[in-house]
């Protein structure tokens, strides 16, 4: 009998301080920057972004979400086989140990099952979701806890407002489990090396001090010119492997990371904007959380419905980007 893997629950957790544009113009205009609302939603059609709490980690986030999405399932933590933890900004230097074993301890789990991060920045949650359909089809693995929390404020350059007014701080997750039927029906993963100075944070850590920067640093015209062209081209392809037309598809959940983007790829697939689901504006670009944070709020405010199909896309630093397609 064929093995699929289908999405049993998700969940998503934001932090509590919320920063408005005004917010930010203002603290910027402290130190002689200027910006405002407008510029800012001109360009990426972001309104305001989360910011973790002091010594509030991505761990600490992906709990929250890891729980909401096991109520869904209606599962116990120990019943999670493998865990998956896509995130740039881990718990520790390094990501050493990995945030997916924080989380699990901060589960409470005991049955030693894998734990492991994923490191694609914004591409991340898709690389994790890739890994775990791999793993659920394989027969290892029957319940795969699939993570992308983002702690994107403590690496920002508050003295560049080009790139600290586009991200914020957030944590998706979903249940992925076994299902005689399928579920996830297509992923497709990529990379080009060659671009890795366009979204990148170059900083060394040698005799344990900083070598470089460690504040993120985007060519955003590079980035924009290549996500519009590689995420058509990845959906196109995850379509064609599920034998599937763009027109099938119910809801697509870009990467959130830029509402011009968004709407681009929306508009080479041919699908109107009211079948998008955007968070953008009121999340900012969460990275690797982006697509399971969004996944979550339209899972709950009842946009997205069971059998329906389900298209996300992310792109991110590497360069990477990936594609998935779902029948939730």
């Amino acid at each position: 009998m064929a093995r699929y893997s289908k999405i049993l629950g998700t969940g998503s957790y934001l932090p509590d301080r919320r920063v408005t544009n005004q917010d930010l113009a203002a603290q910027l205009a402290a130190k002689g920057i200027e910006t405002s609302d407008e510029w800012i939603v001109s360009r990426s059609g972001i309104s305001a972004r989360h910011y973790a709490a002091p010594g509030q980690l991505a761990s600490d986030l992906a709990l929250q979400a890891a729980q909401r999405a096991l109520a869904m399932a209606a599962l116990s933590a120990d019943q999670v086989d493998l865990i998956i933890f896509a995130t740039s900004t881990p718990d520790f230097l390094g990501g050493f140990p990995s945030t997916a074993c924080v989380l699990q301890q901060k589960l409470g789990i005991r049955n030693h099952c894998g734990a492991f991060d994923v490191q694609a920045v914004c591409s991340g949650f898709i690389y994790a979701l890739t890994v775990a359909d791999s793993m659920i089809r394989s027969g290892v693995h029957k319940n795969v806890l699939v993570v992308g929390a983002e702690v994107f404020s403590r690496i920002l350059n508050f003295d560049d407002r080009t790139t600290c007014v586009l991200f914020g701080d957030g944590a998706g997750a979903i249940l992925l489990g076994a299902s005689e039927q399928p579920g996830l029906l297509s992923c497709r993963v990529h990379a080009d090396g060659q671009h890795t100075d366009i979204l990148c944070v170059p900083g060394q850590v040698s005799g344990g001090a900083l070598e470089g920067s460690a504040f993120l640093h985007m060519d955003g015209q590079a980035v924009f010119k290549l996500a519009v062209t590689v995420l058509e081209q990845v959906a196109h392809e995850v379509l064609q492997a599920a034998d599937m037309q763009a027109a099938q598809v119910d809801w697509l959940i870009p990467h959130q990371a830029n509402i011009r983007i968004m709407k681009g790829t929306a508009k080479k697939l041919g699908l109107p904007l009211d079948r998008m689901v955007a968070m953008v504006a009121q999340h900012g670009n969460t990275s690797a959380a982006s697509i399971p944070l969004a996944l979550d709020c339209a899972v709950r405010d009842g946009r997205i419905q069971r059998g329906q199909h389900v298209l996300m896309e992310g792109v991110g630093g590497g360069f990477t980007w990936g594609a998935a397609l779902a029948r939730f």
